[in-house]
């Protein structure tokens, strides 16, 4: 699997736990509106907005990255992501910290979402809320963005934030046409696999950095940065 398939599909099996986080939040900015064309632009422009804020914050992680890719520096960048992302899932197994995490995660998401639903309702408002919607806290796109600094340029970066946010749009999308949902409406509770996933990513960003010369899960990195999955 390539680096930019393995975007996608971070996308498409981690909209399962963005629908239970930011489900009631589409919901409560868009749930409301008649099914209209107009209404069916502005959920577009909506999820624009959104995959368009991810893209730009891969690319502003991956500038450092890229700088990282230059020096030869690479493997340490992997190596240090992989250590990161491995305490979070080892912390969120030992301490279960998630009910913790999700009442600061609702004070953070409150302004937000009074700000997103005065946008709504001026024009080109949508684009704007779901510029607001890509800025608030997620872990799924916190693993996202550490993968997209890892990428080999600034671009590539930003396209794995892309592909990453139009792997969630499918769900997103549906959702957002819903007249009421609950994360109980979804019975695959992803919220438990996540600290799991962390790990897996946390493993492969340490193999990755070790130069094994294993394709694809650990391609060689060359002294001046560059690696090879061939």
């Amino acid at each position: 699997m390539s680096y930019h398939y393995l975007a996608f599909f971070m996308g498409l099996f981690g909209s399962l736990h963005c629908a239970v986080m930011c489900g009631p939040l589409l919901l409560a900015v868009q749930g409301h509106l008649p099914v209209t064309w107009k209404s069916i632009l502005n959920k577009l422009l909506y999820q624009t907005g959104r995959i368009l804020t991810y893209g730009v914050l891969g690319m502003l992680l991956g500038t450092f990255g890229n700088l990282a890719f230059v020096q030869g520096g690479q493997r340490w960048l992997s190596i240090a992501t992989g250590i990161v992302l491995l305490f979070i899932g080892i912390f969120h197994v030992i301490g279960k910290s998630y009910k913790s995490f999700a009442k600061w995660q609702g004070i953070v998401v409150r302004p937000f979402a009074k700000l997103m639903g005065k946008w709504l309702y001026r024009p080109g408002g949508s684009l704007v809320a779901g510029v607001l919607n890509g800025i608030l806290p997620c872990g799924m796109v916190y693993m996202a963005l550490a993968s997209a600094m890892n990428a080999a340029s600034v671009p590539d970066s930003f396209l794995f934030m892309v592909l990453f946010g139009l792997g969630t749009l499918p769900l997103l999308f549906v959702i957002s046409f819903a007249r009421q949902f609950s994360g109980r409406m979804i019975k695959f509770n992803f919220n438990k696999w996540l600290p799991m996933l962390y790990i897996i990513m946390g493993v492969w960003f340490l193999l990755r950095g070790a130069n094994l010369n294993i394709p694809y899960l650990s391609p060689l990195i060359h002294l001046d940065g560059a690696a090879s999955c061939a």
